[in-house]
């Protein structure tokens, strides 16, 4: 073999070697890239499940204990549940028993409301209150709100407001009848012999009207349900999360 051909197989087993090193070089960059494309779409999958795992932790609705704190209807139609003693803080509810989100609230947060009551961690007040012009749904609101100021007894009370969201009637459609209002209070305990009567006659009608623009107008409120801890309204993303309502309301104890 001449000088020159010698010279020739060397360029090219060099050129060679050179193109192999340039492959191998490619070929880790693209084991790496893999890896790393991997690695975050774990991460990501990861991250959104935390995420989907977090928001359904928060929204979960607690068991509501066996037993209630104390119910006590006010004079004015309001109602105090609190263990003896317990003055503060004060959570108000302002709800409409015709209301769709008041019923997604006592739903998902209503537990969590009695168990804090009962805990002696709050004071919770209802404010059963029309704020519908319209009908069917102004008269449904009048016909339940009067017939749960016929029930003097707290427990009663309670249980006649739990059926009034668990059988709300839709907003399009004429609802909370007298007969069914009057079944729902046998349903609830309700032993006062003049409770079908007062249901009948529709006789808080008035009360109820005058007590829902007077509390309207006392506290500004113009929807519903709007809750309040120690007269701050407390905003609906921590409203329908139970565990962030907790963690709000027994900060507030402290």
């Amino acid at each position: 073999m001449s000088k020159g051909e010698r010279t020739k197989t060397k360029s090219q087993s060099a050129r060679e070697k050179i193109k192999a090193q340039q492959a191998e070089a490619r070929a880790r960059e693209k084991r790496r890239r893999v890896v790393a494309y991997t690695t975050a779409s774990v991460v990501a999958v990861a991250a959104v499940g935390l995420g989907v795992w977090y928001a359904a932790s928060t929204s979960r609705s607690e068991e509501a204990g066996a037993a209630l704190a104390p119910v006590t209807v006010q004079p004015d139609g309001s109602v105090v549940m609190a263990n003896a003693g317990v003055a503060a803080p004060v959570v108000d509810i302002y709800e409409d028993f015709q209301c769709p989100a008041c019923k997604e609230l006592e739903r998902v947060s209503g537990p969590t409301f009695k168990n804090l009551a009962a805990e002696g961690k709050a004071k919770v007040v209802f404010h059963p209150i029309t704020i519908f012009s319209q009908e069917p749904t102004k008269s449904n609101s009048v016909r339940a709100g009067s017939a749960a100021r016929c029930i003097a007894d707290g427990k009663q009370w309670m249980a006649f407001h739990d059926l009034l969201y668990k059988n709300q009637p839709p907003e399009s459609e004429v609802g909370f009848t007298a007969d069914q209002l009057k079944q729902w209070g046998k349903d609830a305990g309700v032993t006062d012999p003049g409770f079908d009567a007062c249901v009948t006659s529709n006789k808080n009608a008035d009360a109820q009207l005058a007590f829902s623009k007077k509390v309207s107008e006392e506290q500004k409120l113009d929807h519903t349900p709007t809750v309040k801890l120690n007269g701050t309204e407390i905003d609906n993303p921590v409203l329908f999360s139970p565990s962030q309502l907790r963690d709000e309301i027994t900060k507030a104890a402290k």
